[in-house]
């Protein structure tokens, strides 16, 4: 196994000296429950232990809003409970104060829930989505500029929208909720995964922001900023593609309907994808970014053709518009919108 980078070496020191002399002013362990999923006998759990200051309310989530949310400290090492219908599992945050475990359960298909603790604080409960083995149809949807205007590489908007901007003043991208809405209409038991280069810290923000605009709820799969094992930055598109190879991998009943848009990778990394798991990805659906949009994202877009020769080279359907709308009216122009479609 190859050393780990000193980047992450520094900064795992750095975080050890933070955390421990927090701890010795008395902050605490506190856990910040995501969404999970899972399918017939177990459950991926996804959270994370933060240290909270003295008097914080034990109930409190200690996920921060603004800017506050990214200097957030982590605790690493930490015993979590996690409670599983009549089981009880202890697990161990990783690095940067993660717990992300899959475990046995029997929890039935459909919306249910698991309860997490540390030491003697008050559960907390995580929503969990059991994918059952008669569901076949899933959405894989990215989340900056697919459903949320971000613009995210530009710097300047990206510092704005991530460290001042409420989570109130964001834009919905028009239509696509209502997309969602017709898609589950047709398929009501269908899955519904977000999948984003976006910081964990954000979770809590967007996750309401998907609710109070409509999008239908599902676990949000995103990442963390800052040094790993093997340099000084996480690569985005390495953090989709693993994703979708592990939801391929968990859920190999489900064809997915992979949406997202041309700022970036999504159509090389879903073409890949369609490409190498033909009999996995339904189809494709990209929106196009407008021509401000695409500069601010330093480069022109994919293109539809590049992308219908890497996705239709295995027979996977893809279509383009610049809103929710629009792929609405290509995916029913394919048939893939009615119930029982392919």
């Amino acid at each position: 196994m190859s050393p780990t980078h000193h980047a992450a070496r520094i900064e795992d020191r750095l975080h050890g000296l933070l955390e421990a002399r927090l701890v010795a002013r008395g902050w605490t362990p506190h856990l910040t429950p995501y969404v999970g999923y899972g399918g017939a006998g177990w459950v991926r759990v996804l959270a994370r232990v933060l240290l909270a200051p003295p008097r914080t309310p034990r109930e409190a989530r200690p996920e921060r809003r603004g800017w506050r949310r990214f200097t957030s400290v982590s605790a690493d090492g930490i015993e979590v409970t996690v409670q599983v219908g009549e089981a009880t599992h202890v697990v161990t945050s990783g690095r940067d104060g993660y717990v992300d475990v899959r475990l046995p359960c029997d929890l039935p298909p459909g919306w249910g829930s698991v309860e997490l603790s540390v030491g003697d604080t008050p559960p907390v409960t995580a929503p969990v989505r059991i994918v059952g083995d008669g569901t076949t149809y899933g959405i894989l949807s990215d989340v900056d500029d697919t459903v949320i205007v971000t613009m995210l590489p530009k710097p300047l908007l990206a510092f704005r929208n991530a460290f001042l901007v409420h989570e109130s003043a964001r834009r919905p991208v028009p239509g696509m909720a209502a997309l969602y809405a017709d898609v589950l209409a047709a398929h009501p038991d269908a899955a519904v995964v977000y999948l984003s280069t976006g910081a964990w810290n954000t979770a809590g923000a967007l996750g309401d922001f998907l609710d109070r605009n409509g999008y239908p709820p599902g676990p949000l799969l995103l990442t963390d900023w800052g040094p790993t094992a093997e340099g000084w930055f996480r690569s985005g598109r390495a953090h989709k593609h693993a994703q979708l190879e592990r939801l391929f991998a968990d859920l190999p009943q489900v064809r997915w309907l992979l949406v997202g848009d041309d700022g970036q990778h999504d159509p090389t990394i879903y073409a890949e994808a369609a490409q190498a798991h033909p009999d996995r990805v339904r189809a494709i659906a990209i929106r196009q970014l407008s021509v401000g949009e695409q500069l601010a994202h330093h480069g022109l877009p994919t293109g539809p053709d590049a992308l219908t020769d890497a996705a239709t080279e295995g027979g996977t359907p893809a279509v383009w518009a610049p809103d929710g709308a629009g792929l609405r009216a290509a995916l029913e122009d394919r048939g893939l919108l009615r119930r029982g479609s392919p």
